[in-house]
């Protein structure tokens, strides 16, 4: 797929976020033995400012003491939902717009890539002129404006970054459990011993593979939405749906191995979070995808 300069641009970002945060020793800290260095409902702010850094401080302490807090009486899965839902709430109601542009794009890949194709292999100035002028008057047509999904990305990375850790240092989730389950055993060994006959991991191996369920329709759902538009769209002009570039698939499902073959050996906390993340992700997909109906409506009838 060729990537459009505005895409390159929102690619760098992305690149530049991660490797701000990564620099700026967003690691999970560790004692001399190896061991995670709990946050605690004894730690304070200023111990964690002092000895850590302002990203642990600011993001991943407020997160872990919440759920702490939120652990006894709703459990920590039921904690670990309430907080992701909030934090994807407030996301969402910063980045609306953002949220809304980023998968009304997914949806206009197909229309996009049409035009690449027309201009592909033609490097003269003027056919690039006339690309980016179609490019831009589709991006007029269904009012999306590709730069401000950049709001969400620098949002979005570090804030999960921040519950990723904030999930692993709570000291609810390293010494509690979940419906039986101590988070801390990982997917691998109860599968490990469901290859000896022993079912007594059974309870892990259903998380790890939901988590995978929901990771999966967390990526296809978008691309089944993009698929449907195309169909409409062709419906309605007489014509062929255009066929989505396969490489943007391959990726999507790349990525969903990767995770899931991290996810296999960590502990199975982080199983639980992952599921619930893709969950309010899936849901905060269809919401998108009403509000972007609902305009369209509401432009039809004009």
């Amino acid at each position: 797929m060729k990537l459009t300069p505005r895409t390159k641009k929102i690619l760098t970002a992305v690149v530049l976020v991660f490797a701000v945060s990564v620099l700026s020793g967003c690691t999970i800290p560790r004692d001399e033995a190896g061991n995670i260095i709990l946050i605690t409902n004894d730690t304070t702010f200023s111990e964690v400012m002092g000895r850590e850094n302002w990203f642990s401080a600011i993001l991943v302490y407020p997160l872990s003491k919440l759920i702490n807090l939120l652990a006894p009486s709703l459990s920590i899965g039921g904690a670990i939902a309430l907080i992701t839902i909030l934090v994807n709430g407030i996301v969402v109601a910063l980045t609306l717009k953002s949220s809304i542009d980023q998968q009304q794009m997914q949806l206009l890949q197909p229309e996009l890539q049409k035009i690449q194709r027309k201009y592909e292999g033609k490097d003269d100035n003027n056919s690039k002129m006339r690309q980016a002028a179609e490019m831009q008057a589709l991006y007029k047509k269904y009012d999306v404006n590709p730069g401000s999904m950049l709001l969400t990305t620098f949002l979005q990375l570090p804030i999960m970054m921040a519950m990723f850790f904030a999930v692993q240092r709570s000291e609810a989730v390293q010494t509690g459990t979940f419906l039986g389950m101590n988070l801390q055993h990982t997917p691998l060994e109860a599968f490990r011993a469901l290859f000896t006959g022993d079912v007594s991991g059974i309870n892990y191996v259903i998380l790890f593979v939901l988590m995978g369920v929901c990771q999966f329709l967390s990526v296809s759902i978008p691309q089944w939405l993009q698929k449907k538009k195309a169909e409409e769209e062709a419906r309605k002009h007489h014509r062929r749906p255009e066929k989505a570039d396969d490489k943007g698939k391959f990726m999507q499902y790349y990525m969903l191995i990767m995770i899931c073959a991290i996810g296999i050996m960590w502990p199975a906390a982080m199983s639980l979070y992952w599921a619930i993340n893709s969950m309010v992700n899936i849901i905060k997909i269809f919401v998108v995808q009403k509000i972007i109906d609902m305009r369209k409506e509401q432009k039809g009838a004009r």
